[in-house]
């Protein structure tokens, strides 16, 4: 697996993965950048619902859990001191499920998040990810 990042303008970069997809980071127009992109910080959140939303869909899937609607929403708390890195992070996994289903919707988000997604397993090594479901 390999990212390339080239400096676009401003402080505005895009990400050439090897699979040929791009995505944009930058900053605010505020802190120097042209807001055309998200902040590698927001990256990361959002790389953290991705993985772990592709992992319960999968599973879902295989437990013929019937839902139409999945959000995963990411917070973050960070440092005042310069490094700012993130003190944890709260997920709350909302999805349009059967109240009869939440055991295995449960099961799903716990099997994700203590086995499967590589990338909030990363991250809890560094800070705590905390997360709940809310059935919609």
């Amino acid at each position: 697996m390999q990212t390339t990042v080239k400096w676009v303008e401003a402080l505005a970069f895009d990400a050439v993965a090897d699979s040929g997809h791009i995505a944009r980071l930058d900053t605010t127009v505020e802190g120097g950048g042209l807001n055309s992109g998200m902040s590698p910080k927001r990256m990361l959140l959002a790389s953290v619902c991705g993985c772990t939303g592709i992992d319960v869909v999968e599973m879902l899937q295989k437990m013929r859990v019937i839902f139409s609607k999945l959000e995963i929403h990411a917070e973050a708390e960070q440092t005042e001191d310069v490094p700012k890195v993130f003190t944890h992070i709260n997920l709350t996994y909302r999805i349009n499920a059967a109240p009869e289903d939440f055991d295995k919707v449960k099961r799903a988000v716990d099997l994700s998040q203590e086995k499967y997604c590589g990338v909030s397993i990363m991250i809890k090594k560094h800070c705590p990810v905390n997360y709940t479901i809310e059935l919609i």
